[in-house]
This record gives C-alpha cells, structure tokens and sequence, in this order.
C-alpha cells in the first residue's frame, strides 16, 4: 500500500512538472511573440512604416508634394498615439499585399476593402470606415445610362484600377462589360475623360469628385453606391499584439468622434480642393 502511494506521489509529482515546465514554455513562446510583432519592432524602430496607394480622397500629393487626404490623417494619429514617427511607403495597388508580406512596411493603410479572399493571405482589423461602389461616366460614350442594366453590355467597355474591390464589384455586378486595368487610378480616369471607356466603377465618393471636377465630359449615371463594404487596416498573419492595439485604437479614435470628424471633412466638403495641385 506504501508502495502505491509512493509511485501516486511520484506520478503526481511528474505531471506537475510537465505542467509547470509547459506553462514556462507557454510564457516563453508568447514573450517571443510580443518581441517579434510589428508593433514591438515599429516601437523600437520609432518609426511605423504605413504602405499605401494614392486614391482621391484618402491619399493625394498637395501642390508642395506633400500627401494629404483621409487615410494619411488615419496614419498620422495612430503614429502619433504609439510616440513614433510614421514613413509612408506609396505601392502600387496590385502589390500592395505581396509587398506587406515580405515587409516593405508594417501596415496598410489605403481603403482596403475586408474580403474573404483577401483574408486567407492577410489580417485586416476591425472596420474604420465602410465605402461603397460608385461609376462615374463619359456624357457621350453613354449617354442615356442611367442604370446598372445600362452598362452590363458587351459592348461596354469600363475603366476600373488593378487589384482594387472595383475589379470584383465590376465582374459580379457587371459580368457582360469589357474590363480595361490599369495600376493607376490617374490613368483610369484619364481614359474616361479621353473617351476611351464607358464609365468608371470606383470606390464613393471619387466617382462624384471627377464629375465635379469635369462637369463637361462626365457625370453620375446611378444615385449614390450599388454596394456596401467595411475598410479595415491590413496586417501580417500570426501577430495578435499588433491587431489587439489597432483594434482597440479605432475604438477610441470611433469614441471619441474623431474619425467621423476626418471624415465629413475629406468626404463631405470640397474645403481642401484648392490644397491639390
């Protein structure tokens, strides 16, 4: 009978230790992680390193060069909030993701839509800002439309940027149209101010702006957006620390009006046009 309490004591003993010896390991692990994130690495760094695309009016260079817009005073609060510098990094929209994963820089900050195929390469955190699809379109290339139908033609020919939402708005919503790429979204609206394209399908409130801006050549064919999409920050997989402290952050910012504030600015009035080159 001693013996068997012995070998209990022995056993009990062991398995303590596994689990004393597995919670260290834990610890361990999750210690590494903190030090390894983006975050610890940026606060080191003192400098966070934000990719994003130029797309009136989230991104735009002002007439001293400098960039302007909605996402650059997204960026620039939250590097402000975590005491570091912020260092933008513009990449072409069709990479922007390749480029995030072999660590060009730390964050995308750009309007990225939150999609599911998206999400399988990359972690987006809570929504900051939800847009929606809006076309825009040339006077006398499509004169009359004044309805999706309108467009879904083969003989329509639309202008929309590579490896945007656009791009998957235009196929679902528009299979029948002819899709023409490009990597820049000044090219994309110079074609359609050209003559070259039907229409545009972009991201609200852009559409709008360029038929403001060129009331001669273009105007709105449909009211308001045909859809509904929630915009996040994106990051690399398999960093917790990192989404927990911009989830949060965007709480805070949300709570405190500030981002609904930036945004009526650079989505509801036109106070900063004259700030473009």
């Amino acid at each position: 009978m001693n013996g068997c309490k012995f070998w209990v004591k022995i056993s009990l003993l062991l398995i303590l230790g596994i689990m004393v010896a597995g919670n260290l390991n834990a610890q361990s692990i999750a210690q590494q992680m903190t030090k390894e994130s983006t975050l610890e690495q940026a606060l080191q760094r003192k400098v966070l390193r934000v990719g994003m695309s130029t797309f009136v009016p989230w991104a735009m260079k002002d007439k001293t060069g400098t960039l302007i817009g909605f996402e650059i005073d997204v960026a620039k609060r939250l590097a402000k909030d975590m005491g570091v510098d912020i260092e933008f990094v513009p990449t072409n929209w069709s990479g922007i993701i390749p480029a995030l994963l072999v660590g060009k820089f730390d964050v995308i900050v750009g309007g990225m839509g939150i999609t599911s195929s998206r999400n399988l390469k990359v972690n987006f955190s809570i929504p900051y800002d939800y847009t929606g699809m809006s076309m825009v379109a040339h006077k006398k290339m499509a004169a009359g439309f004044s309805s999706l139908q309108d467009f879904n033609k083969p003989s329509v020919t639309l202008a929309v940027r590579m490896g945007s939402t656009p791009v998957g708005a235009a196929k679902k919503y528009l299979p029948n149209a002819k899709l023409r790429l490009f990597n820049d979204e000044s090219q994309v609206f110079q074609e359609l101010i050209n003559g070259r394209v039907h229409a545009v399908v972009s991201s609200a409130p852009t559409p709008a702006f360029q038929a403001l801006k060129h009331p001669d050549k273009l105007f709105l064919p449909l009211n308001g957006t045909f859809t509904r999409e929630p915009i996040g920050f994106v990051v690399r997989k398999g960093d917790p620390d990192t989404l927990n402290y911009f989830d949060n952050w965007i709480r805070v910012v949300t709570a405190e009006g500030w981002l609904q504030e930036r945004k009526h600015y650079w989505f509801e009035t036109k106070a900063w046009e004259d700030r473009l080159q």
